[in-house]
């Protein structure tokens, strides 16, 4: 006989009704709950009357996240945890509530059509009704930009501070971020490194949010802005050369193209880094990593996420004499090929 527990459904349960705990979340940026309370506690019919809400699942929406962690309770005042205080308060530096703006408005319907995604392949966003992609709306509207770049550096800044601190800066001077966005990364090296000098390569409309972004932290003597589609244009030439989460927008193809193109703008010696959600070679472990792949799926044409064996595979394809892959922080890690 045995002496393991007997299995209950409780995690069944847990996975298969997450989307009740992602939904009250992604609702309390929404209305800006978090925001509301940035100056200070507030009671629970405070709270309700300055989000409009009526009185009767109130309370039970707040203690909810109090529940998950989101908010803190004393007696009959609510409060931000620190994480939410941090991240979830619209105008502060790391707030990556534009992430979660775009993920309430459109992931969230869109992954109810998970299943026909897998049956048919194809994307589940706006494309399947006539209209424009992910990137075309998102690049098409100044306000939904600047949050989302916003949001992207909020994101990333774990994973920006990592490899400040990772990767041997000492024996380079020039690095160009592809797609670097609002220029998280890059002013994070800059003021990390005071020798690094680096170039954000974007689309144009990237470059007033980046120019801004850099000038508040008086890095505009060393960093610049370069429009550019590096589908279309070679990729700025530098010692360093970053890809953060770009590649698995694309298809195989795409993603070799990309590799290839940054191995011919780097030197002999220079290094191209990439950082995502990696999945685990064993495919076991990363759900991130893997949840993120079915978003390709949901979101774009041919996109994917890989594993650090798949990247490295692709690196020694287009050249690179050494690679490598080092774990960032969460369930980001970077691969690091060398010219």
């Amino acid at each position: 006989m045995s002496n393991a527990p007997a299995p209950t459904p409780e995690r069944i349960l847990q996975i298969a009704l997450g989307f009740w705990s992602s939904k009250a979340l992604l609702s309390a940026v929404e209305v800006g709950v978090f925001t509301e309370l940035a100056s200070g506690p507030l009671s629970t019919a405070d709270l309700t009357s300055r989000l409009g809400f009526h009185s009767r699942s109130a309370r039970d929406f707040f203690d909810s996240l109090v529940s998950l962690g989101m908010l803190e309770r004393d007696g009959d005042f609510y409060s931000n945890s620190p994480e939410s205080a941090r991240f979830l308060v619209r105008g502060t530096l790391g707030y990556i509530g534009g992430f979660l703006e775009m993920a309430n408005e459109r992931l969230y319907p869109f992954w109810g059509s998970l299943t026909e995604g897998l049956r048919t392949g194809q994307p589940q966003n706006e494309v399947k009704q006539g209209h424009a992609g992910v990137f075309e709306t998102i690049y098409a509207d100044p306000e939904r930009l600047r949050l989302f770049l916003g949001a992207m550096t909020g994101l990333s800044s774990g994973s920006s501070i990592a490899i400040a601190e990772k990767f041997s800066w000492q024996k380079y001077k020039t690095v160009v971020d592809v797609g670097g966005a609002m220029g998280g990364l890059l002013v994070r090296l800059a003021l990390t490194h005071s020798h690094l000098r680096g170039i954000n390569f974007d689309l144009p409309a990237v470059g007033p949010v980046f120019d801004e972004y850099v000038a508040q932290n008086a890095l505009s003597d060393r960093l610049r802005f370069q429009a550019g589609n590096f589908f279309e244009e070679s990729i700025p030439s530098a010692d360093v050369i970053l890809m953060g989460h770009i590649l698995h927008d694309w298809d195989l193809d795409q993603k070799q193209m990309l590799v290839a193109k940054a191995y011919e703008a780097l030197p002999e010696g220079g290094a191209l880094v990439v950082f995502e959600s990696l999945i685990d070679d064993d495919r076991r472990q990363n759900t991130i990593g893997l949840l993120m792949s079915l978003n390709m799926l949901i979101e774009t044409p041919g996109g994917f996420d890989y594993t650090g064996k798949d990247c490295c595979e692709w690196m020694r394809a287009a050249g690179f004499r050494e690679t490598r892959v080092e774990h960032l922080v969460g369930p980001e890690s970077m691969v690091i090929g060398i010219k």
